[in-house]
């Protein structure tokens, strides 16, 4: 069954917009679009990340911009970076309204669907 959220996406190139949209957030796609994924959790929100960081992947700065601002000054981010919501049982949801606010702020650019969340 497709499990269809808003995520904020993080492009590790900087000529690539950050965007949020509705995405297919099933594990088995995740891993087919972005490749092996590790996930960092804190709060109502988590992130996804290559989880072969080390094999050469540009690094994302934005991403790492953002973890910072959010209190977690984690070593570099490789590669794209995928944000979502999660629910109080650990199941991916929505890309919370504060994260997308933030980003936004960040990244000086409107996102379009931050009217859903």
């Amino acid at each position: 069954m497709i499990h269809k959220c808003i995520a904020l996406v993080v492009p590790a190139r900087l000529s690539e917009e950050v965007t949020a949209g509705i995405l297919d957030v099933r594990h088995g796609t995740l891993q087919a679009l972005y490749g092996p994924l590790d996930c960092i959790v804190c709060g109502d929100w988590q992130v996804y990340v290559r989880a072969d960081s080390s094999s050469g992947l540009r690094p994302n700065v934005r991403a790492t911009q953002l973890l910072h601002e959010t209190g977690l000054y984690l070593p570099e981010v490789a590669g794209n970076a995928l944000y979502l919501g999660r629910t109080d049982h650990g199941w991916d949801t929505d890309a919370p309204a504060h994260l997308i606010r933030l980003a936004e702020r960040l990244f000086d650019t409107r996102l379009a669907t931050a009217e859903l969340v």
